[in-house]
């Protein structure tokens, strides 16, 4: 142990540490204590709480839940708007309706309900009253069939689903409508 008296002082820890290593029967260095007070020796530890910013408040009732990952976003957005999709590319896309024809009164209903009832200018397009929902080319894109609102005074406008189906999510996810927007439609 006088060698290690006789060591610099940047070496004197690692002595201690090798005394005690080779020597077991050293007593280990004093510890200092952190905080005043008597030794707590052979009374168990409180239990480890996080700080209170931590801790869960309890539930509020009818308190929004908090966002749910994307990916788990994206799928149960995906299944909520698929029904209405594979309707319209149904609709626009099988000999199941003519150009010119309007649409049965249950397409038309999930139509007016599930999508224009969503389009930014909804109102601007029913106008006077929606008399039907017709199918038919559109009148600058004649190879494009689109889905039109025939009004009560005989006038008949186009509208996009895709503006529907945007709002719609929009509304319903806020928080992930614009990713999702972004990755599912096309540039309009």
């Amino acid at each position: 142990m006088a060698a290690a008296l006789t060591l610099p002082r940047a070496a004197a820890p690692l002595a201690v540490l090798r005394s005690v290593r080779f020597a077991p029967w050293a007593a280990p260095a004093p510890r200092r204590r952190l905080l005043p007070g008597p030794p707590t020796a052979g009374v168990p530890p409180h239990p480890a709480l996080p700080p209170s910013s931590k801790l869960a408040d309890p539930p509020v009732v009818g308190a929004p839940e908090p966002p749910l990952p994307f990916r788990a976003a994206e799928a149960e957005i995906l299944r909520d708007i698929e029904p209405v999709v594979q309707l319209i590319k149904d609709i626009l896309h099988s000999d199941r309706y003519g150009d010119g024809e309007c649409l049965c009164p249950k397409d038309e209903n999930v139509v007016v309900e599930k999508l224009l009832a969503f389009h930014p200018r909804a109102q601007d397009k029913i106008g006077c009253g929606l008399d039907a929902i017709m199918v038919d080319r559109h009148p600058e894109f004649r190879k494009s069939r689109c889905l039109f609102v025939v009004r009560t005074d005989g006038v008949w406008i186009d509208f996009s689903y895709q503006k529907c189906l945007r709002a719609y999510i929009r509304e319903k996810y806020p928080s992930h409508a614009e990713r999702f927007i972004g990755e599912h439609f096309k540039r309009t």
